[in-house]
């Protein structure tokens, strides 16, 4: 429990701020239950659609030095906090509506409704954009030639014999764009190319930074995995934040609300993060990766999908955590297995 004190007392402070917002807009002592309740509903929502970052998040992690892993876990639960639960989805609404981010807070304070609607009249550029970022991280764990641990193996080792095809997972997530455009109108199908586009982009632009600093300061301390895998963090955490946000509109219209409850859950990741990380868990479980990564695959493709059909977040989270929970029982019977051996 050590490594969640920091979260109880985040959560104590958070929930104090709902209720004296729901008092504020209410009056009443029920109305600032109400917003407490919806604030840590939101909360477990963001934990449980997050489980799967929070292992990919320790993968980076535990190969950054403590300087970096103490500025992601400072500066990085700022960004996640107040850049994307609160910043994010202003920038999107002004971008939709043509307005200033003070006309955007504006609008999300004096019409929470008129806001949700226009957030969620982005979805698709939303989805495309974080659905091809996804899936080419999930992608290129698989195309690795280097990979020689493998859980789904018939699957993942004709993955890592098409590796050596330069760019195939950019191919894929192309193609992928294509084909689910031709199931959307015109103006949408657009949309959703350009914003996919554009996340292919991100994910190589990441990826170059990453490759330029590791170079460049190859001789120093900071090196490997420094600011080129904070940014890719940050990035990342951004791209699994896109679902919690917009389903955040089902529960409450109002931005800070939203923001208080999904920070609740941003910062229970981060602890899992850092508890994964020091008790080396990644290592005692040989699988756990893999179905984190399974799991974007996974995110990505109801990410794709959801411009077509809408799906429930609780599935999403369903999916991610079902694939943790088997690769973990994987991993227990190959411990269990391996000990037998020796």
């Amino acid at each position: 429990m050590k490594y969640f004190k920091g979260s109880f007392v985040f959560t104590i402070i958070c929930l104090c701020l709902a209720a004296a917002l729901g008092y504020n807009n209410t009056g009443t002592t029920a109305g600032a239950l109400s917003t407490v309740f919806i604030c840590t509903i939101l909360g477990v929502l963001e934990v449980s659609l997050s489980f799967d970052n929070a292992v990919v998040n320790a993968t980076v992690l535990k190969n950054m030095n403590a300087v970096w892993q103490r500025r992601f876990l400072t500066w990085g639960i700022l960004i996640a906090v107040f850049g994307m639960r609160l910043v994010f989805p202003l920038i999107i609404v002004g971008i939709a509506a043509h307005l200033d981010p003070i006309s955007a807070l504006d609008l999300a304070i004096k019409h929470p409704n008129q806001y949700a609607q226009i957030l969620s009249g982005a979805h698709i550029g939303i989805m495309g954009f974080g659905g091809s970022f996804l899936a080419l991280v999930g992608l290129k764990f698989f195309f690795n030639d280097e990979k020689d641990v493998h859980w789904v193996a018939f699957i993942e080792k004709q993955l890592v014999r098409f590796s050596k095809l330069q760019s195939i997972e950019v191919v894929i997530v192309l193609l992928a764009l294509f084909g689910i455009s031709k199931f959307l109108p015109q103006s949408e199908a657009l949309t959703f190319i350009v914003s996919g586009i554009f996340g292919i982009i991100t994910f190589i632009a990441v990826e170059a930074i990453s490759t330029l600093i590791e170079t460049k300061e190859a001789t120093t301390t900071a090196a490997k995995a420094g600011l080129g895998a904070f940014i890719y963090l940050e990035i990342l955490d951004a791209s699994f934040s896109f679902d919690g946000v917009i389903g955040a509109f089902a529960l409450s219209t109002n931005l800070f609300i939203i923001a208080i409850g999904l920070s609740i859950g941003a910062m229970f990741v981060r602890s899992l993060t850092v508890m994964l990380v020091k008790l080396d868990t990644l290592s005692q479980y040989r699988y756990l990766e893999h179905g984190a990564f399974w799991a974007i695959l996974a995110l990505a493709g109801l990410m794709f999908a959801s411009t077509c059909r809408e799906i429930p977040e609780v599935v999403t989270g369903l999916i991610g955590a079902a694939f943790i929970i088997l690769a973990l029982i994987s991993s227990i019977r190959w411990n269990k297995t391996h000990i037998k051996e020796q």
